[in-house]
């Protein structure tokens, strides 16, 4: 099993880096930063494709963390866009589980009510409490 590495610091071309961001677009620290710096991630761009990097919303435009009803709307587009691009490997991160305040348990038990797309590489957390 391939499991989202702890740390990403390269890409394949054909690799996508997940990132929990919030729909105001900002991307000022940890992975969204990241994404930025490295992947190709777009200031004021919220959700979505760009570069070599997704942003998943876990926060609103206040910067204020979503519901997790809301967080489910987030990873339906993610599973859509997984879809409409079968020749990329998502590599999905803890989304969720820093700045937005959940636990790894709360935002991998919402991932476990989906089917996963072959191609979104999730945390070995993640897979241990969605797939036990």
């Amino acid at each position: 099993m391939k499991y989202t590495p702890d740390t990403i610091m390269r890409l394949g071309k054909d690799e996508i880096f997940v990132f929990g961001s919030n729909l105001a677009g900002i991307h000022g620290a940890g992975a969204a930063k990241l994404a930025v710096e490295k992947f190709g991630a777009i200031m004021g761009q919220g959700e979505g494709l760009q570069g070599q990097s997704y942003a998943f919303p876990t926060k609103n435009e206040q910067i204020e963390s979503l519901s997790l009803s809301e967080i489910d709307a987030s990873i339906d587009n993610l599973i859509l866009c997984c879809h409409k691009n079968p020749q990329l490997t998502f590599y999905l991160t803890k989304v969720g589980c820093g700045l937005a305040g959940y636990t790894v348990e709360e935002i991998a038990n919402r991932f476990k009510t989906f089917r996963l797309p072959s191609n979104l590489i999730i945390p070995k957390e993640f897979h241990d409490i969605i797939y036990s």
